[in-house]
């Protein structure tokens, strides 16, 4: 028997539809095979993230750290300071007594002076 167009049409449709065929099962690989690498990217991802939050909460605690250090550094200053203008009004205080005590003495009225005005 020879063949047909009929015969040779469904041999035709029958070879489409083992490629479509073996086309969805190739495209169902990829999807998994994609679906996968994304799983893998997103749990690089997921670690790389963490490990950049770690590395910014290392760094804003060695920040705590050396701010603690800055302002003792200038509380030190200020005392310091402190010290200084302490020792400078005790050297007055020795070059000119008498001045010393009639400031003092001013200064001592002037706030008796503001706090009964407040009184009133």
């Amino acid at each position: 028997m020879t063949p047909t167009s009929t015969d040779a049409i469904k041999s035709n449709l029958g070879q489409a539809g083992s490629h479509l065929k073996q086309a969805a099962v190739d495209a169902g690989d990829a999807i998994r095979s994609a679906a996968s690498v994304a799983g893998d990217e997103l749990k690089i991802g997921k670690a790389n993230v963490k490990s950049d939050l770690a590395d910014g909460a290392l760094a804003g605690i060695a920040a705590a750290e050396h701010a603690g250090g800055a302002a003792r550094e200038q509380v030190d200053a200020l005392m310091d300071k402190g010290r200084d203008l302490i020792e400078s009004a005790a050297d007055l205080v020795r070059e000119r007594p008498l001045a010393s005590f009639g400031i003092a003495f001013a200064a001592g009225f002037i706030i008796a002076k503001l706090a009964r005005g407040s009184d009133k």
